[in-house]
């Protein structure tokens, strides 16, 4: 990522896509900022990168739900638009991990946390959320976790 600030990058991406007059990527690109904005009027906060990540990680999941739930109803053009909206939402994130770096990031946590059974699920998510949020999935990483301590 460059200097810049994630909140920047999204504003800068906006007047782009003002300029080019991509009307689909500048509503989605309007949607993250109105969502920035309630988070900052609702907790009277200025967000940071991490904040505006999970915020961004928030929206991808409400997208990827909706998909499924258009998809099984056979809507194929509410489809099409929230594909758009993931995707622009996707480009804001960091590079994904792959799997061998999620593993061992997996790996450092449990061993950090001293983890063995599944009551210490919350001390492995609480050291690798930092570490993943807006990288990987973390329902995904959830299930990873749960695997290795059953």
């Amino acid at each position: 990522m460059s200097d810049a600030t994630l909140k920047t990058r999204i504003t800068e991406a906006m007047k782009a896509a003002m300029r080019a007059q991509e009307k689909a990527r500048l509503g989605a690109i309007r949607l993250i900022q109105a969502e920035i904005q309630r988070v900052e009027v609702d907790e009277r906060i200025a967000v940071d990168d991490a904040r505006v990540l999970a915020i961004l990680d928030k929206m991808i999941k409400q997208r990827r739900d909706s998909i499924q739930q258009f998809e099984s109803a056979g809507r194929l053009d509410l489809v099409e638009i929230e594909a758009g909206e993931l995707a622009v939402i996707q480009e804001f994130l960091p590079r994904a991990l792959g799997e061998p770096e999620l593993e061992l990031l997996i790996d450092g946590a449990m061993h950090a946390s001293g983890a063995v059974a599944m009551k210490d699920m919350g001390k492995v998510m609480a050291i690798l959320k930092p570490q993943v949020q807006g990288r990987a999935d973390m329902g995904l990483v959830s299930q990873r976790i749960k695997a290795r301590l059953t």
